[in-house]
């Protein structure tokens, strides 16, 4: 009677423990990379209406770093793809600031710690950085998707303190010295610093307002400047979501920026 009684507690505290997973979006695609989490499959529903844009855009689960990638896993990177290093990388993929923080090629320096997240890298040299890594930057649904998360429910908009906990990082001037990355609050899929520590690259920003060379672009959404894009916005109190529209449609993609850096992502099959 003991064994039965001890296997069916067992499989009762499997089965819950599969529960709260499944919760977490860790069910049908299977555990998630090492240094990831799996983000569910949901929806993303852009900032900005326009005349092309679905009202819901579908994101299938996906596995997305935990945290921010670092000094030290970018110097990595650059020592085994050496035409990335400061001295090499051509002028077309990064501007003259690309890691300018650093000592050197190959030397991170005093105000480098290896544990804070890597900044004034271009897209070109994170994208390229995701490639080595067997990754990939993600898209900005998928970012979104993951940045929508509260800590305790898959929707902080309506989490009790999460709004304002969102806007807590805009009144902050950009450190001297990052800390290290890994050291927020994890949200309720498991990823941390979304909100919390720098900007970040996602694969399509360039997609965020134009089609192509603003002053003869006959297919400009002229409903997404000044009032007309705010009037077609669906949520005028996500001030955190204009935020980061407006500086992913400023970019290009061989801009580097002190406070800018990046993770990856990987596609999971279902």
């Amino acid at each position: 009677m003991r064994t039965v009684l001890h296997r069916f507690a067992t499989a009762l505290v499997l089965t819950c423990g599969v529960s709260g997973a499944a919760a977490r979006g860790e069910d049908a695609a299977g555990s998630a990379p090492a240094g990831m989490v799996v983000v569910p499959a949901g929806h993303y529903a852009p900032l900005i209406r326009t005349k092309d844009e679905p009202e819901r855009v579908p994101v299938p689960v996906y596995a997305l770093d935990e945290r921010p990638v670092t000094n030290a896993e970018f110097l990595a990177f650059v020592h085994a793809n050496p035409k990335w290093q400061r001295s090499r990388v051509s002028p077309l993929f990064a501007d003259t600031g690309y890691l300018a923080d650093w000592t050197g090629d190959t030397e991170l320096g005093p105000r480098v710690p290896a544990t804070a997240p890597v900044v004034r890298v271009s897209w070109f040299a994170a994208r390229a950085y995701a490639a080595w890594a067997g990754k990939r930057l993600p898209t900005t649904a998928e970012w979104e998707h993951a940045a929508a998360a509260g800590f305790t429910t898959a929707n902080g908009a309506t989490e009790p303190g999460f709004p304002a906990y969102a806007l807590v990082w805009f009144s902050k001037p950009t450190p001297d010295t990052f800390p290290s990355v890994g050291l927020g609050r994890p949200n309720f899929y498991g990823a941390r610093d979304l909100l919390s520590l720098v900007w970040e690259w996602v694969d399509d920003f360039n997609t965020a307002m134009v089609s192509g060379e603003s002053r003869g672009d006959t297919g400009l959404e002229r409903t997404l400047f000044c009032g007309a894009g705010a009037a077609g916005a669906r949520d005028l109190t996500n001030y955190p979501a204009f935020m980061r529209a407006g500086l992913r449609s400023s970019l290009r993609a061989s801009y580097v920026v002190p406070n800018l850096g990046f993770r990856c992502a990987q596609s999971i099959s279902p």
